[in-house]
């Protein structure tokens, strides 16, 4: 009977071992994911400046980088819509306004995680913009403006930061951010657009690789 129950205590700690082994927290890994930005902008000096906010693009590639089982390190490359919505009435005529600015985010993130299913992730973000979109409309015409890093007045290289959740299911990963940028949208100053900084809230479903 001793020998059975030494032999049973045996292959429960190989099983053990072996699941140890594949806790997938301490895998690299690499994967695409795609969404969606729900952003907004609010006036960085305070002016009565209100806004809606837009929805837009979220994708591209990430990796996960193994520190130990419980920290991690997982940088994303993102092609990142964002901007916002205005409205109000001008001479008696009612306006809309919508802005929509493409960017090359570049999150780097510190992973904690607490369970094989959850990750928590912050860190900085590096934001680089690629083009910029403007309609504005006034009753039944509209004016469109675009442009691809060619505005001096516009920042193109900011910085912010990034928090959220990745929730784990084998290979599919979902995942929640709340992002924020340090900087405002003025280049050299002269800007007489509103001094904004982006804030954005973002939902992507990836596939690890």
């Amino acid at each position: 009977m001793k020998k059975y129950i030494i032999i049973c205590a045996m292959f429960l700690s190989v099983g053990i071992v072996a699941k140890a082994q594949d806790d997938p927290r301490e895998k690299f890994s690499v994967g695409v994911k795609a969404g969606l930005n729900v952003a907004n902008v609010w006036d960085s000096e305070g002016q009565d400046f209100d806004a809606d906010p837009k929805a837009g693009f979220a994708g591209g590639v990430f990796g996960v980088i193994p520190i130990g089982k419980i920290l991690g390190f997982q940088p994303e490359i993102l092609l990142s819509q964002k901007g916002f919505r205005a409205s109000g009435t001008l001479l008696g005529t009612d306006y809309s306004f919508a802005r929509t600015s493409t960017y090359i985010d570049v999150p780097l993130q510190i992973q904690i995680k607490p369970a094989p299913f959850l990750t928590i992730v912050a860190g900085p973000q590096y934001s680089y913009l690629i083009h910029q979109k403007n309609v504005f409309t006034v009753g039944q015409s509209n004016v469109v403006q675009e442009f691809d890093n060619e505005n001096d007045q516009i920042r193109k290289n900011i910085f912010g930061a990034v928090t959220g959740l990745d929730f784990n299911m084998s290979h599919v990963v979902v995942s929640g951010r709340m992002g924020w940028d340090m900087l405002n949208n003025n280049g050299d100053g002269t800007s007489t657009t509103p001094r904004y900084k982006n804030r954005w809230l973002q939902l992507t479903v990836g596939v690890k690789i």
